[in-house]
């Protein structure tokens, strides 16, 4: 693959080649269908790349199947969620604006990527069956401590889950988790489910 092919893929995801360190969202996954063999330094040394894995295999833990079931019945089925849900993995993999953490020797400077940041909450799918974080996003300066902070999640969730519940046990562990690891004051966490996908039937249409 050329250089002049892996640009336009990646700006059409939204990503610059620097924010996977040249690498792309095809080669990554390459690189987890191998399971991550013969090491890549160039791969496991680059935290963009690193989000982007943690991102992609909670994608194929789940999403597999209706990937393959998409390419055999295309373009019957509508895979618009999968795009998004790719979107919100590149957006993850850049790292942002730096969030620094309030610390009382003037000679220490902490703080954390809102890449980072993002990758946290899109964890919080793991506890949440059926569901995948497609975009992730913080409203409020983040770079001055204390300030007011909104977070806005978009998912995608499994036909026959109940919405609601969805919604709030994945508002709750985004929650958990950002308290846990960032001192942000999250004033609010808004749950939006954009799609919902039915795993037997997209696997049905694929045979």
């Amino acid at each position: 693959m050329t250089d002049d092919h892996e640009i336009p893929e990646l700006h059409q995801l939204g990503l610059e080649p620097t924010d996977l360190d040249g690498h792309t969202l095809e080669e990554l996954s390459d690189y987890l269908d191998a399971g991550r063999q013969p090491s890549d330094p160039s791969i496991d040394g680059s935290p963009g790349c690193q989000l982007a894995l943690d991102a992609l295999e909670r994608l194929q833990g789940l999403g597999g199947q209706l990937i393959d079931a998409d390419a055999a019945a295309s373009p019957d089925v509508d895979a618009s969620w999968v795009d998004r849900i790719l979107s919100g993995i590149a957006l993850d993999a850049r790292a942002g604006r730096r969030i620094p953490f309030e610390v009382s020797e003037p000679s220490v400077d902490l703080g954390i990527t809102e890449g980072a940041v993002r990758g946290l909450i899109r964890s919080a799918e793991n506890a949440v069956p059926g569901v995948l974080v497609g975009r992730c996003r913080l409203d409020g300066d983040v770079t001055v401590p204390g300030t007011p902070i909104r977070i806005d999640i978009e998912a995608s969730a499994r036909f026959g889950e109940s919405i609601p519940r969805v919604v709030e046990r994945l508002r709750a562990e985004a929650e958990q988790r950002l308290r846990a690891h960032t001192e942000l004051n999250i004033v609010a966490i808004d749950v939006t489910i954009r799609d919902v996908y039915d795993v037997s039937a997209w696997a049905e249409r694929s045979r």
